[in-house]
């Protein structure tokens, strides 16, 4: 086991493993599953795509798992700066310079350099873990336990009844509350930001009411990391505690599902459990396997992605891996049975970042944000 104050290998490795569908696993998914009969219809290629609203599929956990697991790493990189004597000033100013970083960044992938300042898009990916990450951690410099897990249940419960009992003022006749037209939160946001929200539509699923209950997903991460970090328990306890806590938050999620629908696109205050709970069985398998066995076969391949995650997402904006790919593979993806030829610019794609990432890590290079 790795000293208390020092970064757990599994918390890079389970950022790495959630990357790892954002630059390519998952077009490689639905490469494959195209050579079969059901095709891009089945199961395992649908959990590869967002829900059109409602519901829960794979793609939907990977923007919270990351916001679950930089929640993770709060205890032990701010908490080691605490112990350490850092004072609290230099720590905050620390925890700004962080989130406005991020908050710019995710400007930046939305179109800012375009310098069409009318109309670009100011939510963001990054922008929303950057705000919720900094609240997260002010509220773990500034307050004790209780009152950030009554924070967070405050959330969960406010943003909640927010939503079910508060319904857009235009809103068409029959919408619901919880529905894309009807919901107050895009209502806000169009009110607040007309023109600066995703392909300029009637909500963003980054928006500003949104990212209230991301705080909560911060959090949650928070209290995981503090569990494993300060807990005088064994690594096989903890592992159990966390697989029970992700079972309790499910079935939480299977009741309270009945008034409140788990909605990505809105951050519902179900969809936080639900994938809080996939994070958090994400996380135990990678610290059980990684952390308690000490096992490291394999480790590098996540690794190499986790701790460049910021870079690569920036990267596959800005640089055309996909036309290395065609570069280097499009004669001979020629050759094969076209689904059998796009599996394979598929895997040269996901090569090409991957190498790239891998680049940076052998020369010691990473985004520090």
């Amino acid at each position: 086991m790795k000293e208390k104050n020092d970064r757990l290998l599994s918390i890079d490795a389970a950022r790495g493993f959630d990357m790892m569908f954002i630059m390519g696993m998952a077009g490689i998914i639905v490469a494959l599953c195209k050579l079969f009969p059901e095709g891009g219809d089945s199961w395992l290629a649908l959990q590869m795509k967002h829900v059109k609203w409602e519901g829960f599929r794979h793609h939907d956990t990977i923007f919270a798992l990351f916001l679950f697991l930089s929640g993770m790493t709060i205890p032990f990189s701010i908490g080691k700066k605490i112990s350490s004597g850092q004072s609290k000033s230099s720590i905050v100013l620390n925890i700004l310079r962080r989130g406005l970083t991020l908050f710019v960044l995710g400007m930046i992938y939305g179109g800012l350099l375009k310098l069409e300042f009318s109309s670009f898009r100011i939510p963001s990916v990054l922008g929303r873990i950057g705000v919720a990450w900094m609240i997260a951690a002010l509220l773990y410099v500034f307050t004790g336990k209780r009152f950030q897990w009554i924070t967070a249940g405050t959330i969960l419960v406010g943003y909640f009844i927010l939503l079910k009992f508060c319904i857009a003022p235009d809103a068409p006749a029959g919408a619901g509350a919880f529905s894309l037209e009807g919901n107050i939160a895009s209502y806000i946001d169009r009110l607040l930001i007309p023109n600066h929200i995703y392909k300029q539509g009637i909500y963003d699923p980054e928006g500003i009411v949104g990212t209230i209950p991301a705080v909560a997903t911060a959090l949650l991460g928070l209290f995981t990391g503090r569990y494993v970090k300060e807990s005088g328990d064994s690594g096989n306890r903890k592992t159990i505690v966390m697989l029970v806590a992700a079972a309790i938050m499910i079935v939480i999620t299977l009741i309270w599902s009945r008034w409140c629908p788990v909605i990505k696109a809105l951050w519902t205050s179900t969809f936080v459990l639900a994938a809080a709970a996939y994070s958090l069985v994400v996380f135990a398998i990678f610290y059980y396997l990684l952390d308690v066995r000490g096992c490291r076969k394999g480790v590098l391949f996540f690794q190499v992605i986790g701790l460049n995650s910021i870079t690569i997402y920036m990267a596959q904006r800005i640089f055309d891996f996909w036309g290395v790919s065609e570069f280097f593979l499009s004669g001979l993806s020629g050759l094969l049975p076209a689904a059998a030829g796009a599996l394979l610019l598929r895997i040269g794609y996901f090569a090409v970042s991957w190498l790239f990432l891998y680049f940076l890590y052998k020369k010691n290079v990473f985004l520090k944000v």
